[in-house]
């Protein structure tokens, strides 16, 4: 954990100019066990300081790889030669982002060092009873992954705050062949927010899911290909989330809308079904903490949710202070940056979709000739709307009735067109937070969502 030796730096912030000082330490490490065999061991920090000054809508930014006193100092002076300099060369003459109010925000969580040993011998037992109990496996891997960022924040017009942020899981994979010898494989993540005890103190209550994930496994081993066409389907909470992060959330950041995105031109139209609402949700979700929360983001802005989309209308994007501005609406806490050299971009927190009121087998038994898609192993968008996901387990639906299991496929669509044909959503919420946005810098995100029963493209073999 950060020592806070910033607080007393805020002397040091120039008049006329808006300041952010922000001290950040990242860790990561990774345990892997392939098939018996410890093939990786590993643990990263690094800690810094950056130091951002705005100047009549100008930015000057420096950071060095050194959290002391003597570096704040360095950032802080540099930041602000930079803002002058550039001011003086490339005016803009606009006005400091608005203020919403100033205070402290305490410390969410305390980041918890655990030896790497204990690491080493949960994953190993875990790796001892799959081999024990599945023996017909071809292959197996068991991998502890563990990342957190760390940060000390002082402002001088927003709020200050030490912040952490703090995951780790232990993802399982399965490995088989099909009859006709095609390779397939499956995999989970365990785990969430918070620290290596919190989750894996024993690990015996993963058993039962690993369990459900080698039969799905043997399901796919007698799996057909699913027939090519535009169809109705279930999409699983797996992947509702990942539209709602892929190919809603990225066209609802304010930078990318004022880039072009598609939203751009869709404020307070339909863009879904009325069933459909989505929100970019801070740190509590549907009455519980969410999966990854945040409570200020790396600009001094106190966190709260984000009403993304309300019963298929298009109410707002996500912002940073400088958007918000420009949109004259106030910023919700959007604002991070991955590491201590980087600056703070609008990303979003826990993006999803809302429950609805139907039930699962309602929603399946409705179904002629579709398909139930459980998961992805990967997805991609564009600032169109436009995605692909791949698809590594669903079922086929025939007659209202779960068939055989499909193997690996693809689904595409242009979001804002495939939301519109929801017409049924089921009342709970499967979240999903082990994954990394990638938008110019890395950032842990969460997503999730119900099961939705909409009209895809879906491809064959």
């Amino acid at each position: 954990m950060l020592t806070d030796i910033l607080e007393s730096k805020k002397a040091l912030f120039a008049d006329g100019v808006q300041t952010i000082l922000r001290g950040q330490e990242n860790r990561s490490r990774s345990v892997g066990f392939l098939k018996g065999n410890l093939v990786r061991n590993l643990r990263a920090e690094t800690r810094g300081i950056n130091a951002r000054v705005c100047k009549n809508g100008v930015y000057g930014f420096a950071s060095m790889a050194e959290y002391s006193s003597a570096a704040a100092d360095s950032v802080i002076a540099e930041a602000t030669r930079n803002a002058l300099f550039l001011d003086s060369h490339a005016p803009k003459n606009k006005p400091m982002a608005k203020s919403y109010g100033q205070g402290l925000v305490p410390l969410n969580r305390n980041i918890v060092d655990f030896e790497q040993k204990r690491i080493i011998d949960a994953c190993k037992r875990i790796d001892d009873h799959v081999a024990s109990k599945y023996p017909d496996l071809t292959s197996r891997m068991v991998v502890y992954s563990e990342d957190s960022m760390d940060k000390v924040i002082y402002t001088s017009d927003a709020h200050d705050g030490h912040i952490t942020s703090p995951r780790c899981y232990i993802y399982v994979f399965l490995n088989s062949v099909t009859k006709d010898g095609v390779p397939i494989e499956l995999f989970k993540a365990f785990g969430g927010a918070g620290s290596f005890e919190d989750h894996f103190k024993d690990v015996e209550w993963m058993y039962k899911d690993i369990d459900a994930l080698y039969k799905m496994l043997m399901d796919k081993k007698e799996g057909v290909y699913a027939q090519a066409g535009y169809k109705t389907v279930v999409l699983g909470g797996e992947l509702s989330g990942m539209l709602a992060h892929e190919a809603v959330g990225h066209t609802v950041e304010a930078d990318l809308v004022m880039g072009g995105s598609v939203a751009s031109k869709l404020l307070n139209q339909k863009v879904a079904s009325d069933l459909v609402s989505m929100v970019d949700y801070a740190h509590t979700a549907l009455g519980k903490e969410a999966p990854l929360p945040v409570y200020m983001d790396d600009e001094g802005t106190k966190a709260e949710d984000a009403l993304l989309i309300e019963n298929g209308i298009l109410k707002g994007y996500m912002h940073n202070r400088e958007s918000a501005d420009h949109y004259e609406v106030k910023p919700l806490g959007n604002a991070r940056g991955w590491s201590f050299s980087d600056e703070p971009l609008i990303r979003m927190r826990n993006t999803a979709v809302l429950p609805g009121k139907d039930k699962l087998e309602d929603m399946i038994a409705s179904v002629d000739d579709g398909y139930y898609l459980l998961s992805t192993g990967n997805g991609q968008a564009d600032l169109t709307g436009e995605f692909m996901f791949g698809i590594n387990m669903g079922y086929e639906i025939k007659n209202g009735k779960l068939g055989r299991a499909i193997l690996d496929t693809t689904v595409t669509g242009v979001a804002f067109d495939m939301l519109k044909t929801v017409d049924m959503v089921s009342d709970n919420v499967l979240w999903s937070s082990s994954g990394f946005c990638g938008k110019k810098q890395p950032m842990p995100v969460g997503l999730g969502g119900p099961q939705l029963r909409c009209k895809i493209m879906i491809g064959g073999r």
